[in-house]
């Protein structure tokens, strides 16, 4: 009896993934997609910023002011201990700039799938806030030791927004650098209708590039 040919693995790309792959130009972005197919394929991959994340809700949460940031910072796992201290300043500083801690709350947010160009992207932000005065942010977190690109604000900022009924009505998607605890918010002089083309083009490569991937 032949055994059957393997399922075709379809392309498909998380938000943090997807924005990383259009930061890259040239041959880079086809080693790239390739080694993001063979992650999927393995089932691999870990995140070692989830306690980070975890933490920063907490304080924002329960009002401390950055005491559960410098616990985890100490408590986590020695190997990650460089990027947790690199990573929890700007953290605080982030968390600072939210302003009267008894003015914002944190809220519930949802994971969405966007259709790009015909690519299937999971976009899933890292939390939600709701103020006092009625505005809504939906954020997403960047933790890479260089800062975001113009692409990749651009890139995550509108995928959120185009989400925004899914993830969190009315919300304003906002990018944390937070090395840097700088935030980045949507330019009005943008015109989304140019995003969405470029994306699209971006989204056919990617696809593309996945199927003709070892």
């Amino acid at each position: 009896m032949a055994t059957p040919a393997p399922a075709t693995s379809m392309p498909y790309a998380t938000l943090l993934s997807f924005t990383r792959y259009v930061n890259r130009t040239g041959p880079a972005k086809a080693t790239f997609v390739g080694g993001l197919r063979r992650q999927r394929e393995r089932g691999s991959g870990f995140n070692p910023h989830g306690p980070l994340v975890k933490a920063l809700k907490a304080d924002i949460q329960f009002r401390t002011g950055g005491t559960h940031l410098e616990q985890v910072a100490q408590t986590v796992k020695p190997r990650w201990r460089p990027l947790y201290e690199a990573l929890t300043g700007g953290a605080r500083a982030y968390l600072a700039s939210l302003g009267d801690p008894s003015q914002v709350w944190l809220t519930r947010t949802h994971d969405a799938l966007a259709v790009v160009g015909g690519l299937a992207v999971k976009v899933n932000p890292h939390l939600g806030l709701r103020y006092a005065d009625g505005r809504c942010e939906v954020v997403r977190l960047h933790f890479d030791e260089q800062p975001p690109s113009r692409e990749t604000v651009t890139a995550t900022l509108h995928l959120l927004a185009s989400q925004a009924e899914r993830v969190l009505p009315h919300a304003e998607p906002v990018l944390v650098d937070v090395r840097r605890g700088e935030v980045h918010r949507l330019d009005p002089a943008v015109k989304p209708a140019d995003v969405e083309r470029w994306l699209a083009g971006e989204a056919a490569a990617f696809s593309a590039m996945w199927s003709t991937a070892a």
